[in-house]
Formats: structure tokens, sequence, C-alpha cells
């Protein structure tokens, strides 16, 4: 585990200099990895590797050829005295760290896994030893870069995205390690998860461009009405009061603006991280229907609720980014409800995932706008909130997860939103591990449904009666 972050000081210091990670493994190896601007930390990862798995070779070998055991190439058994104690030490590296063997260049389903770390195996679900390559890394790139690193003695670097609803970025270092003679061409490939640094990249990037596009209409208007004020309706109290309350309107836009970006970018930041935690997502449900009550109430609009008991929904999660999906949701709703009409809530606990995602009107336009990757066990909680405004042209569901798509022609209220509300919604429940869904009848209202994993029970109590006896 990592034990400090240490500084580059002294005369080699540069502008570039970067920190360094220190961290002390149960196998007692000592590591530096580098992070921030310098060389990555595989480099150092592969190079410890090469020098440790040379030993750990050679000594296999020896024992090979006079008679011993062959080569451990599986986890070392933590039960049983180390034979090969470099093995162990590879094996708590925390990045997946693999050696490939291959015989004939023209054998391309002769790559196979000589050894994989614990890493590894949990990343690609390598099962056995000696199993192919092109079973777990199928990128045609580092399967490449593997190559000439096995047959050209060349060192690679590949970077490359694994796909599925929790994508992530990698970067992959082929290197080769000497080859002896009698014996397989022996290649390390060591990976290194860049999915936060990109992250960031991406997150910063977006902020600036769309805080820039979308900020630049209020301030526009905020300029215009100052010249004005300094002008000629300096001295007009009736024009004076209009400019002003529009003003106002703009800078409370800029401020919703800002906090909605702000708020995407932290969950974009953290996407990837499962949360930690417990949510009973029919009390959250009635904490904002609580909270909207005013709003709905000045409307002339009503709540239906349709909720299980305490207990009955509780799902894994965080419950303050739970509350946040819920309430856009439902302040959506309230905004394209006409007025004297009726907002549904609804919750239903204990869905498989096609019931979850399923349509509930044959005649309304429908799409999953976030599918999760799912176990087939896994068992969701739906929650559902609907509207009766004028519903959703079926051309207009595709984007309306995009960051400031508005549905032309559509007014929400004297309280216009900001466009972020519904990827907001998207991007939380990504890091759920939920889905969500729209379905709407154009001139009838449109139905939005979320819906997350339900929690486990623990010790043999199910979340409800857990849920209800805390």
């Amino acid at each position: 585990m990592p034990l400090a972050n240490l500084p580059l000081d002294g005369p080699q210091r540069s502008r570039n200099s970067a920190r360094w990670s220190l961290w002390l493994g149960p196998a007692a190896l000592l590591g530096l990895a580098v992070t921030g601007q310098a060389e990555p930390a595989p480099a150092v990862l592969a190079a410890l590797a090469v020098a440790g798995l040379g030993l750990f070779l050679n000594r296999e070998r020896e024992a090979e050829a006079s008679g011993g055991a062959a080569m451990v190439v599986a986890a070392p058994d933590a039960t049983s005295e180390p034979s090969a104690p470099f093995a162990a030490i590879l094996d708590r590296l925390p990045d997946p760290l693999m050696v490939i063997a291959a015989e004939e260049a023209d054998d391309l389903t002769g790559r196979r896994f000589l050894f994989a770390n614990a890493a590894a195996r949990e990343l690609f679900k390598i099962q056995h030893q000696g199993a192919l390559l092109v079973t777990a890394v199928r990128h045609p790139r580092v399967l490449e870069a593997v190559d000439e690193a096995l047959f050209g003695a060349i060192e690679g670097v590949v970077e490359f995205e694994t796909g599925g609803a929790q994508g992530r970025s990698w970067l992959a270092y082929a290197r080769p390690l000497k080859e002896t003679a009698g014996r397989s061409k022996l290649a390390l490939l060591a990976l290194r998860d860049e999915t936060d640094a990109r992250r960031s990249e991406r997150t910063r990037a977006d902020f600036l461009a769309n805080a820039s596009h979308e900020l630049r209409t209020p301030l526009a208007s905020l300029s215009g009405f100052i010249e004005t004020l300094r002008g000629h309706a300096k001295d007009d109290p009736g024009a004076r009061d209009k400019f002003l309350a529009i003003m106002l309107a703009q800078a409370e836009r800029m401020s919703r603006l800002i906090d909605d970006l702000m708020s995407l970018s932290r969950i974009e930041l953290n996407e990837h991280i499962a949360p930690a935690g417990r949510v009973d997502l029919s009390m959250a449900a009635i904490d904002v229907i609580d909270a909207l009550a005013p709003q709905a109430r000045d409307k002339g609009v009503t709540f239906d609720p349709v909720l299980p008991p305490r207990g009955g929904a509780v799902v894994d999660g965080d419950r303050d980014q739970i509350i946040q999906v819920v309430q856009n949701l439902v302040d959506n709703a309230i905004k394209y409800t006409p007025q004297d009409g009726v907002v549904r809530v609804e919750v239903f606990p204990g869905l498989a995932a096609e019931a979850a995602a399923a349509a509930r009107d044959p005649a309304a336009s429908r799409m999953s706008l976030l599918t999760p990757d799912h176990d087939p066990t896994e068992r969701y909680a739906v929650l559902r909130v609907t509207d009766r405004g004028p519903g959703l042209a079926r051309e207009h569901l595709p984007r309306l997860t995009e960051r400031f798509y508005r549905v032309e022609g559509q007014k929400s209220g004297d309280r216009s939103g900001t466009g972020l509300g519904l990827a907001i919604v998207k991007h939380i429940m990504n890091r759920h591990r939920g889905g969500l869904t729209v379905e709407s009848v154009q001139g009838s209202g449109a139905t939005f449904g979320v819906y997350l994993p339900m929690a486990k029970a623990e010790g043999g109590v199910s979340p409800k009666v857990a849920a209800t006896e805390a």
C-alpha cells in the first residue's frame, strides 16, 4: 500500500519534476512509482518486474534442469512455503502484469500466459495457467505490440480503452525478456490504469468549452442593460426597474449554470468509482416530494405517489446523488405539467433488468438512454416520474441527455432550466451501475424512469428487514 508521496528535491529538480509514490507490499517489495508529468509508473514497474522475473525464471530453469519442479505459472500458494519468492512479489504489484510466451511467429494461437499476477487475473478473468493470450486481450494494437516484443525485441507503448458502460483507459507496455536457448520467446506486458487522468483532462476541457459557450449569452445581456442604464435610461425609473429585474434573472441563470456545471464535473470525475452506502429509494422520493411541495403548490400541481413501505426498495448508492436524481426528474415534471395537473412518482422494487427497462405504454415513443452492464440475476428498484405536459417527439429522445440540449418550442416556465439536468442524471446513474429510460406520447406527457441495483442482504437479513430495524 502507498506509504508516502515524495517530491524530487535537490539540484536535480526541474520545472517538470514529478512526485513519487512509495509503497511496501506484503511480500516486502519496495517500489517507486512516478506520478505527474515525468515518466509514468509502468516503466518503473516493468523494470522492477523484469529484474525480479529474470531471477525467478533463472531459478526455476535451474531447478528444472536439475530434475526439480517445473516452472510455477499460477498464483503462489499462500498456505505453503513459496518456492518462487519473486512470483509472490510480482503477484502483489498493484498494476496488471503478464509474461507472454510464444514459440513461432506464424502460430497466432501460440501466445500464452506464462505468468499473470493477481491484478491481471482479476482484470482479464484468467482462470487457469497457460491460457491463450487472445482469450483475454483482444485489442489488435496491444497484440501487435506483444508480437513486436516477442519476435522483434522492440519495446512498445499502446493506449487503448475497454468498452462497456464503465469503460476504462489503459496504457500497455510491451517489453522483450532475455531469450534463453531451447526455451520459448518471452515478453512482459504491463498495464497502467489511466482512467482518472483521461477523465480529468476531458472534464476540464468540457467544462471550459461549455462554460464559455453558455455564459456568453447572459453576460452579453447584462453588459447591454448596464450600458443602457448608464445612458438614456438612467433617469427613467420604470425602465430602470424593468432592466434591473431582467438583469437579476440573468444573474440567477448564470448562478444555476455554474452550480450545475460544477456538479456535473464532480460527478464525471468520480463516475468510475462505485458508491458506498445504502439508500431507501421510497424515503428519498418522499423527501424530494416534501421539498418541492411549495413549488408545486404555487403552480397548482399535485403529486400522486405510489411507493412501497419503508425499507422495501433499498439500493446501493450515494444518498446525496440519488436525491439529486429524484429532484431533477420531479422538478422537470413540475415545470412541464400544466396548472392543476398531476405528477405521478412511482417506485417498484425487485425487478429484473428487462422488466425494469420495459415500456409501459405500447403507443409511446420509448428509448433507453443508459443501459448498464448487468448480471442476469441482479434485481433492481425502479423510480418512474410521469408528467402530463406536452410530451416529446420521437426525434428528440436520443439527444435528451446531451448537455444544454433543449426541445425547440417548449417553455418550462418562468424559472428556465440550464439544460444540464438530464445529463447529470445520466452520469449519476452510470456511476451507480443503473439505467435511464424515457417514453412519451406527444401531447400527453412523458415518463422518465431510473433503475438501480438493490442492496444485497447482509448476514442473511434482507435489506427490507435491515432498513426497518435501523
